[in-house]
């Protein structure tokens, strides 16, 4: 049964990339959020958050695993975090997607996953400039903020509301008008109509 999410944390991490993605995931008490880390040690995010990982990369469940969420960090644009790649190519290679914002990006590059599914990042040139081994060039779509394809969800770093709306569909959480409806309000600050209605009869009154 895949039913747990895992969130990666390390120093430096950017806490605001995948926050309106956790709270979906964890609104439903349908599934399990689990926080891994490279070890047990708390991670320092790039906001002064303090957290503790519940586990470690090799600790990972692959049947349990519905998704593995990378964000952005400076960590990625040194080449470190090997560890990472190999468990984000774990976990696809397990049938579950993977998904990374920003930075998070290279981490899915270096282990092979963007190769041949389209996807995006911060800007075009950002990923090939520090994964050298990197031949999705051809798949790179910079007219989005967020895709999904392959199993494979990419943002870039302006596009939290458009990558949660990916991880929504993904997890099929809501049916595809409350989705929208979802997207509309954090994106355009556009309530459903409803909301709308029961505002302006509270005016009225």
């Amino acid at each position: 049964m895949r039913d747990t999410v895992y969130f990666l944390v390390f120093d430096g991490y950017a806490d605001w990339h995948a926050a309106h993605a956790l709270c979906e995931i964890r609104r439903p008490g349908e599934w399990q959020l689990k926080t891994v880390g490279f070890s047990m040690q708390p991670a320092l995010s790039m906001g002064g958050l303090r957290v503790a990982p519940e586990l470690t990369l090799d600790q990972l469940d692959l049947k349990r695993a519905a998704l593995l969420v990378v964000p952005g960090g400076y960590l990625w644009e040194h080449g470190h975090g090997e560890e990472a790649v190999a468990a984000a190519r774990r976990i696809h290679a397990a049938g579950a997607p993977v998904a990374a914002v920003d930075s998070g990006v290279l981490v899915l590059a270096r282990a092979g996953l963007l190769d041949a599914c389209r996807h995006t990042g911060s800007y075009p040139g950002h990923i090939g400039t520090h994964v050298p081994g990197y031949a999705g060039a051809d798949q790179f779509d910079a007219n989005v903020l967020a895709v999904s394809d392959g199993g494979v969800i990419t943002a870039s770093q302006l596009g939290s509301v458009e990558f949660a709306r990916e991880v929504i569909r993904t997890l099929d959480l809501y049916n595809p008008s409350d989705r929208e409806h979802w997207f509309r309000l954090f994106k355009h600050a556009l309530p459903p109509p409803w909301c709308a209605g029961e505002a302006a009869t509270a005016v009225a009154a």
